[in-house]
């Protein structure tokens, strides 16, 4: 059985063991694809599409020690096209603007100083500080990795150490919030209806074809997953809140812990004229939260019975 060309649907068992093959890479790849991106969703939502083009790909590794470098390769460039992208609709966005755009926002709560810093970075320099910096890869694996040579990937350090050796030595500020009052809006009516378990009324403000991504599990339209049905066998262990990620409003998914209801993961909302047609669920990347920023906006609601 040859691997789907897009796993779509509930993903299955294959996706699922080539997916435990490269788990003990997960945690470095999302930590480069947060910084790389300058978030830590997208970085997730880059290393997800990295994941599916090499599971697409595996069979072209002849050499299964080369996994790392040729994992972080993928990850580099689906980093690449996300910025890219980006880049294309900020320009679009100044044409209707009088302000220049903003930086992208810098993600806190890193180990290192550095990862918080290099998102003021050109693509190739910030790659090669993280890589080199941070990762402890050889100039010869860089340069295979970025599209380059040993002598550009130094000639980059360089210049991206001077840059960042000329920022000013400041903690990393928390991010200010993109504020979206409608989309917020949307948040805390979608997350009272949830946490009241009113599937109905749930439904109700998401478009009949919405799309849905729960990272490891599934990916297609919301309305041929079991994806509410699933929450509810889950009874009262979990609520929700509305947040935010690096600076972006999103749901907060919170489990019980010591102290409380506690963050676990973060659930994205894409909306359109107020009604919900995304929903990306990233329940099983633990990595996400030490990787970013997260504010709670409101406490969830008191508890209240179905």
């Amino acid at each position: 059985m040859q691997p789907r060309p897009d796993p779509t649907g509930i993903f299955d068992l294959r996706y699922k063991a080539f997916l435990e093959t490269v788990s003990h890479l997960r945690t470095r790849l999302h930590r480069y694809c947060a910084r790389m991106t300058g978030s830590a969703l997208d970085g997730e939502d880059a290393m997800q599409e990295a994941l599916f083009e090499a599971y697409r790909k595996i069979e072209a590794l002849e050499d299964p020690g080369a996994l790392r470098a040729w994992m972080f390769r993928i990850a580099h460039n689906r980093c690449i096209d996300m910025l890219r992208k980006r880049a294309a609709r900020e320009r679009a966005e100044m044409a209707y603007a009088e302000e220049d755009v903003a930086l992208p926002v810098e993600p806190a709560g890193a180990g290192h100083a550095i990862e918080r810093l290099v998102v003021h970075l050109p693509p190739k320099e910030r790659a090669s500080v993280l890589l080199k910096d941070v990762f402890d890869h050889s100039l010869e694996e860089i340069a295979d990795l970025v599209g380059s040579t040993a002598g550009g990937v130094k000639a980059a350090l360089s210049r991206g150490r001077a840059k960042l050796a000329a920022l000013p030595a400041e903690p990393a500020a928390v991010p200010e919030i993109r504020r979206d009052p409608d989309l917020e809006k949307l948040l805390r009516h979608y997350v009272a209806l949830f946490n009241r378990r009113d599937w109905d009324g749930v439904r109700a403000l998401i478009s009949a074809d919405a799309q849905l991504r729960v990272a490891d599990c599934f990916k297609g339209r919301l309305a041929d997953s079991p994806y509410f049905s699933e929450y509810a066998k889950l009874g009262m262990a979990w609520r929700l809140a509305v947040g935010a990620i690096d600076g972006e409003p999103v749901v907060i998914v919170l489990k019980p812990g010591r102290d409380g209801w506690e963050p676990a993961y973060p659930v994205r909302i894409q909306a359109r004229d107020g009604i919900i047609d995304g929903i990306s669920d990233y329940y099983p990347c633990p990595w996400m939260m030490p990787a970013a920023d997260i504010i709670l906006l409101a406490e969830p609601e008191p508890e209240r019975s179905p």
